[in-house]
């Protein structure tokens, strides 16, 4: 099986500081697999440079047989940062409307509706961003990811901000993502989201791939009644 995803030696460099330090691996469809570390490891770093929003310093990233860089591999990809960045002037709808346009969408009103209604979201269509608190505009900016149907979604800590009820519809998302052969990089502190759906984990340390193995194995080392977090803290240690 072909990955949707290659990390070749990628890395990121501020002057002198290293955000991302030469690190390789790949994804495969159907796959989460999450991308964890402390604060700092260059997490959101690799997820941006991923996605072409900053420019790597080395290396190669392959997104479904092309360079990040081209118009193709942009069409495959979704990313919903941390911080939700939406145009205040435009509704919820108009945002909806951009995306399918800009991706020459078929019927993409039928499942902006569908989206609109799974995330209690259906009563706002027709409010401006700039009215929408935190958890509605993460909301708006899932949904936007979702649109266009991308073969790899990447995650920058999707679930902060939102309610009880959204957090359970985006882990269904998820869920549904993978069924669909899709493949998810999600990168959360959250980290029983990681050990409920993930297939493998990628560890992050001062811009290092430390660890990268398939999660059941991960939980080997935990041990009876042992966590994600307890293994995690001590490989980060």
């Amino acid at each position: 099986m072909k990955s949707v995803l290659s990390l070749k030696n990628v890395k990121k460099y501020y002057g002198k500081v290293k955000a991302v330090d030469g690190i390789s691996f790949e994804i495969y469809p159907g796959e989460v697999v999450g991308l964890i570390g402390p604060n700092g490891a260059g997490k959101s770093t690799t997820l941006k440079t991923i996605m072409g929003l900053l420019r790597k310093t080395e290396g190669d990233i392959n997104v479904c047989g092309y360079d990040n860089r081209d118009p193709q591999a942009k069409r495959k990809l979704a990313y919903i940062p941390e911080t939700p960045d939406i145009y205040p002037l435009l509704t919820v709808w108009e945002h909806l409307k951009f995306i399918g346009l800009a991706y020459n969408i078929d019927n993409w009103e039928n499942d902006a509706l569908k989206y609109l209604e799974a995330y209690d979201l259906l009563d706002k269509k027709d409010e401006l961003g700039g009215s929408l608190s935190k958890g509605m505009r993460q909301k708006v900016m899932v949904i936007c990811g979702l649109l266009h149907r991308p073969e790899v979604m990447l995650f920058d800590e999707p679930f902060v901000g939102l309610d009880p009820k959204a957090i359970r519809e985006l882990k269904d998302t998820i869920v549904e993502l993978k069924k669909e052969g899709k493949a998810v990089l999600l990168s959360t502190h959250m980290l029983d989201s990681v050990q409920n759906l993930g297939d493998r984990v990628l560890i992050l340390k001062t811009g290092k791939l430390i660890y990268e193995g398939l999660l059941d194995e991960l939980m080997e080392k935990a041990g009876p009644g042992g966590t994600l977090e307890d293994v995690f803290l001590e490989v980060t240690k």
